[in-house]
């Protein structure tokens, strides 16, 4: 048995990893309530524009955007994965890891030689690097605010690519706030657009969409579905940093919840031990004054 003064250190380390975990759980809380707030300021406009694209991806235009060709066999592949660049979250960053990863092999099992992907998040940018994967930009340091200024320049990389013909497919994964107890990973295609998302009660699901364009249709649908691009991928981030916060702040109230546990059963130890140590002296007393 453990004698009493490592009983006492023990007891004293965890005291002190306690105070850690309850600290980070409320900055995680009073971060959460902001995240949450730029999420749903960002998914209105998000949908709005999700709806629009997916309607113009059915209208009857004589100039057809490279991201609205259609799909045919797989060959090559892209992946915009956002992660955390912390941990501490429980297991936000291995399930949108891991749905990635079975992405990925999809892919490579369909005959898809060719798979690049671009990290948001420094997590996911270690993982794939392991992984092996190849990685063709990135965006780490986004802070507790996400900047469209930092991810315009990693996704454009990919956009790029998808417009000269070298990806067939691009999907974007993430973690989707539920609630403050549920996180969804996802993972869904962003490029070539479909109408698969649109209201089945909207009119374009059963007739053909067209629009007046001014000054042209090219104008306008170039500008607006990079615009498209770029708000899915700012409302992922979003989403993700939302989830972040809520699932360190339950990780960090469980951490929190088991020291205090340890710490009641180490207090328990402590004072058996105590406590036999002084019977053993009165023991030890009690024999020695009999034998005089």
């Amino acid at each position: 048995m453990a004698s009493g003064k490592e009983i006492r250190t023990k007891i004293k380390s965890v005291q002190n990893t306690r105070k850690i975990t309850k600290a980070m759980e409320m900055v995680s809380a009073s971060k959460m309530r902001k995240a949450q707030d730029r999420m749903k300021a960002a998914r209105p406009y998000g949908e709005k524009i999700r709806h629009l694209a997916a309607n113009l991806s059915q209208a009857n235009t004589e100039y057809r955007h490279p991201f609205l060709k259609k799909i045919g066999s797989i060959g090559r592949a892209g992946l915009i994965l956002v992660t955390t660049d912390k941990g501490l979250c429980g297991g936000l960053n291995t399930n949108i890891l891991r749905a990635s990863l079975n992405r990925i092999r999809e892919w490579q099992a369909g005959g898809a030689k060719d798979i690049r992907v671009t990290c948001i998040g420094s997590k996911g940018l270690g993982f794939m690097q392991r992984f092996g994967a190849r990685v063709i930009s990135k965006t780490t340091g986004l802070g507790d605010k996400p900047q469209l200024e930092k991810l315009i320049g990693s996704i454009k990389v990919m956009l790029d690519a998808y417009s000269a013909g070298e990806l067939d497919v691009v999907c974007l994964a993430y973690t989707r706030f539920i609630n403050t107890m549920k996180q969804e990973s996802v993972v869904e295609q962003l490029l070539p657009l479909t109408g698969e998302k649109m209201d089945g009660k909207d009119s374009g699901a059963k007739y053909g969409w067209d629009y007046l364009y001014e000054p042209d249709a090219q104008v306008v649908i170039d500008d607006l579905l990079v615009r498209y691009v770029e708000a899915l991928v700012y409302q992922s981030v979003a989403e993700n940093m939302a989830s972040e916060q809520s699932a360190r702040m339950v990780a960090m109230k469980a951490a929190s919840d088991n020291a205090a546990t340890v710490i009641k059963e180490l207090q328990l130890v402590y004072n058996k031990t105590r406590q036999a140590a002084i019977t053993k002296e009165i023991s030890e007393i009690v024999s020695g004054a009999a034998a005089v």
